[in-house]
């Protein structure tokens, strides 16, 4: 049986590296993940609501915020499942923090460093494809020097690290192989290597949580559980949809083409020609629609853990895009 937090949730997650009583463990990790480019001394962790840059703008919410002892802001995000513009949505945040720093009057854009670090629990298609880390910055596309240190983010696509145990050779392997397998854990590994998984152990020991943060666990667990659970019908009954319509349009194309060339060599050719690019457009929608109903689920759901955290309508609508007759209709759900 697990002795320890699942990462992947969202309260796991900010209980491990979120906290000021474990703001060591989020230092040592980003020390490993930095490891010969600089030394991070200490931190402090900043509001997590990026203010809009208008009154009508939507607050941009990450999992983690922090600003190191050298000025460099930092963004840390836990995605546990794939969607569509993930990257740009990585630089979208990144942007949006570099431009709050900006100062009303005379100003010389003398901007600080924003790094964002995404843990992927998913293989991002547009990312080089079988790399697990990958680095992206500000860069001269022929030589490949750096123009500018101001912007960065790092993706680690978590199901593409296949090392070991035994093969992991430095402190960044090992956060990653602790990281990636910790919800299936009976004891933490590399105890002996290194303090900070002692550390990180009596931390994220389901054992030791109160009844409140014991309750928040389950809650983000069942959450987690129920986006998934969601997401995989969804993308079943898309294919299933998306299998229906392609066979009818495509016969329905392949008999117009049919007919148009000749009974016999159009019914041969038109109708597999028309079922091929039917099921093919068919699955592409069905799946489109799948992924818009779990997107819209896990926000029902994220509604729910507000509400019972006793979060106004409006902060609730701001952050999950539901409107009020809806926010209203859960709330009298739960009651």
């Amino acid at each position: 049986m697990a002795q320890f937090i699942n990462p992947f949730s969202d309260w796991g997650f900010k209980h491990i590296f979120g906290r000021e009583i474990s703001k060591d463990l989020l230092i040592c990790f980003l020390n490993d993940l930095f490891a010969g480019e600089f030394v991070i001394k200490s931190l402090a962790f900043g509001n997590k609501e990026q203010i809009g840059l208008s009154k009508d703008s939507r607050e941009v919410i990450f999992d983690i915020y922090c600003t190191t002892d050298e000025g460099k802001e930092i963004i840390v995000e836990m995605q546990n499942r794939g969607q569509e513009h993930f990257i740009d949505r990585a630089l979208y945040y990144t942007s949006r923090v570099i431009v709050n720093q900006g100062i009303k009057g005379e100003w010389d854009y003398d901007i600080r460093p924003v790094y964002t670090i995404c843990f992927m629990n998913f293989v991002d298609p547009l990312l080089p494809l079988g790399k697990f880390r990958t680095d992206m910055v500000l860069a001269d596309r022929d030589t490949g020097k750096t123009v500018s240190d101001k912007i960065r983010m790092i993706y680690l696509m978590l199901p593409l690290f296949e090392k070991t145990e035994a093969e992991c050779e430095t402190d960044f392997e090992r956060w990653i192989f602790v990281l990636k397998n910790m919800n299936t854990f009976e004891r933490m590994p590399f105890l002996a290597k290194n303090a900070v998984f002692k550390k990180l152990a009596e931390i994220s020991d389901l054992r030791t949580l109160s009844k409140k943060d014991m309750d928040k666990y389950e809650d983000s667990i069942r959450i987690m559980r129920d986006a998934y659970a969601t997401y995989k019908y969804a993308i079943k009954t898309g294919l299933e949809d998306g299998r229906k319509q392609g066979l009818e349009e495509g016969m329905a194309q392949g008999m117009a083409q049919g007919m148009a060339q000749g009974i016999e060599k159009g019914m041969a050719q038109g109708i597999e020609k028309g079922m091929a690019q039917g099921i093919e457009k068919g699955m592409a929608q069905g799946i489109e629609k799948g992924k818009a109903e779990a997107e819209h689920q896990k926000n029902i759901e994220f509604a729910k853990l507000m509400l019972s955290d006793g979060d106004s309508t409006e902060k609730i609508q701001k952050y999950t895009g539901l409107t009020i007759e809806e926010i209203d209709a859960i709330a009298q759900s739960l009651h």
